[in-house]
This record gives structure tokens, C-alpha cells and sequence, in this order.
């Protein structure tokens, strides 16, 4: 599935001579507008084709929603001192358990075109590393009895049947170096 959202949004600020961290935010992904989207196989055994899906009225679907989720560390890998912001943008693909099966580096867009320079591949690196190491309760369509729909179909409560479903999600990375001092802002797009 491929997913275009805007659902969670965290934060994590280290500023040069700052002792303290900021706080962590999550956003509720489950009230986003979501382009639904399933993979379909091929015949040739392939990876498959995208095909649009519509949810029946006696579906819901329910957002994956991130619960372990390392930020990227970059280290001793970029020896920069200073770095104005930069964006590096990768679209995780997630499993229908809740794994991150992979990452690619999205550059088909000017915000995103960073991750093609050589000298930011230290930036990709870690940003791929950290996402492959997050965990998600996984997506999953929910199939509710003939008659008895929720009007709140995101949570799968009161489905006979919830089938997880993989999902492909975009994020955006900013990293900037002020004076040695790293730091990194995360965003879904």
C-alpha cells in the first residue's frame, strides 16, 4: 500500500550549550487524510502493481502507529562542523506486522533531492539505520458485520475480522551542524 500523510511529527532538538532535550511529540495519525492504495501481484511473480483501493462500507481502516522510533545519529560518520538544514527523504515500506522492511531514498522532489549528493551520504546512512530499527502497531483494514459500522471506522472496535496490511510511509529528515553541535528534525510527509 502507499500511503500519502502527514501523520506523525517528532521532534528531537539538541542546541549547542543546551543541557536539556525537548520533548518528544506525537501526533494522532488516525484523523489524517490517507490515499488508500493496495498492492496487487502480478502475474509474472513480480513485486506487483499499485491499484487504487476503495474501503466498502462495511470497512475501516486503521493507521500503523509508530511506537519505537530511534532518531537518526549521524556521529563521527560526517565530519562537517557546520551544516545549514538539510533534508534527506525516505519512504519506509512497513510489513502487516509492524516491521520496517525497507527504505528508499525519495530525490523526485526538490525538498528531497539532498539524499542524491555524495557528500550527504553519511545523512542517508543514518537516517535509513534509524528507520530500520523502528516499530509500528501495524495497519490493518477492518472488516465490521453488514449493519453494524461504527461511525469511528479507524480502530478496528467491534470488527469481525481485522486484516493487517502493509503500508508505505514518507518521512522527511532535517539535519543541521551549527558549530559541531548536531541535530535533527523528523516529519512524516
Amino acid at each position: 500500500m502507499r500511503w500519502a500523510l502527514t501523520p506523525v511529527l517528532v521532534s528531537v532538538l539538541v542546541t549547542g550549550g543546551c543541557a536539556g532535550h525537548d520533548q518528544l511529540t506525537t501526533v494522532d495519525t488516525r484523523r489524517e487524510n490517507v490515499d488508500h492504495q493496495r498492492l496487487k501481484v502480478d502475474g509474472g511473480g513480480g513485486a506487483g502493481q499499485v491499484q487504487p483501493y476503495m474501503l466498502k462500507a462495511s470497512e475501516g481502516y486503521r493507521m500503523p502507529q509508530l511506537y519505537a522510533a530511534p532518531d537518526p545519529v549521524v556521529g563521527d560518520r560526517d565530519p562537517r562542523r557546520s551544516l545549514a538544514p538539510t533534508t534527506i527523504c525516505l519512504q519506509v515500506v512497513v510489513d502487516a506486522e509492524g516491521r520496517v522492511e525497507r527504505s528508499l531514498p525519495l530525490t523526485d522532489r526538490a525538498s528531497c533531492s539532498a539524499a542524491a549528493a555524495a557528500e550527504n551520504t553519511a545523512l542517508l546512512d543514518a537516517a535509513q539505520a534509524a528507520v530500520a530499527q523502528w516499530r509500528y502497531s501495524p495497519a490493518a483494514v477492518c472488516h465490521y458485520p453488514a449493519g453494524r459500522v461504527p461511525s469511528d471506522r479507524g480502530d478496528c472496535e467491534g470488527a469481525e475480522r481485522i486484516e493487517p496490511v502493509p503500508v508505505s510511509l514518507l518521512y522527511a529528515f532535517t539535519f543541521e551542524i551549527v558549530k559541531g553541535q548536531q541535530t535533527v528534525r523528523r516529519q512524516s510527509r
